[in-house]
């Protein structure tokens, strides 16, 4: 039973990554970029659902919905101002710019949250038991893979039979074939942000309701981990980064469970180098072959 809850947990904690790693896989998938802000932009999902829960006193539901629209326009706001001006310049400029996006949100957070944790209100609570009292599922691990699974495969479905959906991916193939054919490139990118924030913000609540401390660092280590699960499932495709953050999630928990907490973190980043050793375009990424 002891297992059987570690791999309960390990899937629980592998659906936010896998979250996280969905926005990460499309920004890159399609602009090409690597948004390492994407982190922080759940811990400010996580606050804007703490205050309006602790300060405002309104129901979680309603809190959850503003943090998702806090983060779309967030999100929106950094690409038109922080990445839109970088279309033609260096992958290190936007690198950079990215880090320097990445401090400045920790730093806003500080200022007007404070440095200190705050205690977060789980927005879903309660347990469920099994096998006469052996197994305790918590409802928020139960709620996060099955939110995980259908955001998954709302988005698949989006990308795949949209028409947005396909100019996503036909600026994932060639922006300048894409601007002839009549595609607005510039918007397109935009709605990638935008759904990346999206999901980043319900990533933020499920994470905090089920690690309920909330501080502006909170989405550092989250992100670099769902970047690593985005990479390990093979960067640029949903279901691999999916994968990713499933397995990375599990491979953690029954890293701490058996073998030490210390180095859990260590174990993580050690598979993923192995697995790039072994496959480098990750577990379902594809070999794109260039023409010169």
């Amino acid at each position: 039973m002891e297992f059987l809850s570690y791999l309960i947990s390990g899937l629980s904690l592998g659906s936010v990554y896998a979250l996280i790693a969905l926005g990460y896989t499309m920004v890159y998938g399609i602009a090409k970029m690597l948004n390492f802000a994407h982190g922080d932009v759940i811990m400010i999902g996580g606050y804007v659902s703490f205050i309006v829960m602790n300060s405002l006193h309104l129901p979680s539901w309603l809190a959850v919905i503003l943090a998702i629209i806090v983060c779309t326009v967030l999100g929106v706001v950094i690409e038109g101002l922080a990445y839109k001006p970088l279309r033609e310049a260096t992958s290190l400029a936007v690198l950079i710019t990215a880090i320097g996006v990445s401090y400045f949100l920790q730093n806003s957070a500080q200022l007007i949250w404070g440095a200190n944790p705050v205690s977060y209100t789980p927005v879903i609570s309660g347990t469920l038991t099994f096998a006469g009292g052996a197994l305790k599922v918590s409802v928020s691990s139960i709620v996060t893979v099955l939110v995980c699974v259908a955001i998954m495969i709302a988005l698949q479905t989006f990308v795949n039979k949209s028409k947005m959906g396909k100019a996503m991916r036909a600026c994932s193939e060639d922006k300048g074939a894409a601007q002839l054919m009549g595609i607005n490139v510039n918007q397109t990118i935009s709605v990638t942000f935008a759904i990346g924030s999206a999901l980043a913000a319900v990533a933020g609540v499920l994470l905090c309701s089920a690690y309920p401390t909330l501080m502006p660092t909170t989405g550092s280590m989250p992100g670099i981990k769902a970047f690593t699960a985005a990479v390990f499932g093979g960067i640029g495709s949903i279901p691999g980064a999916f994968i990713g953050g499933l397995l990375l999630g599990i491979i953690e928990s029954m890293a701490k469970a058996y073998i030490s907490t210390q180095l859990a973190n260590s174990i993580v980043f050690a598979v993923l180098i192995i697995v790039l050793l072994v496959r480098p375009v990750g577990i379902m990424g594809k070999k794109i072959s260039e023409k010169v």
